[in-house]
């Protein structure tokens, strides 16, 4: 297996694992409303807006956390997934999405 296959298959793990992190976080009304496949397709475009958003450059607070704006982050993936047409999800339920991918992002560095 090459460099490249590894740091696939190391993804698709880390994907995973975030993805249950999420499912145990979602209240069950909310957990009802989500394919797994939503859930990693949400994943998916919180990735793609850090990584647009210039959010992982930004140096952090004397803490050392960096500010997210989870508004922007939840309203980013609303439009995407009408865009992409994977359905029309309520802002209050993709925040439930962000802030489970948030903890679970704090839950590794502890």
């Amino acid at each position: 297996m090459d460099s490249l296959e590894q740091e696939l298959l190391q993804d698709a793990e880390d994907d995973a694992r975030t993805v249950e992190f999420i499912k145990n976080y979602l209240p069950q009304d909310v957990k009802d409303k989500f394919t797994d496949e939503e859930l990693y397709y949400f994943l998916d475009v919180i990735v793609e807006f850090y990584a647009n958003s210039g959010i992982l450059d930004a140096a952090p607070d004397k803490d050392g956390y960096i500010e997210i704006d989870q508004d922007k982050v939840v309203d980013y993936v609303v439009r995407q997934a009408q865009k992409d047409k994977i359905g029309n999800f309520a802002p209050e339920d993709i925040l439930w999405v962000v802030q489970g991918e948030l903890e679970y992002g704090e839950s590794l560095e502890e």
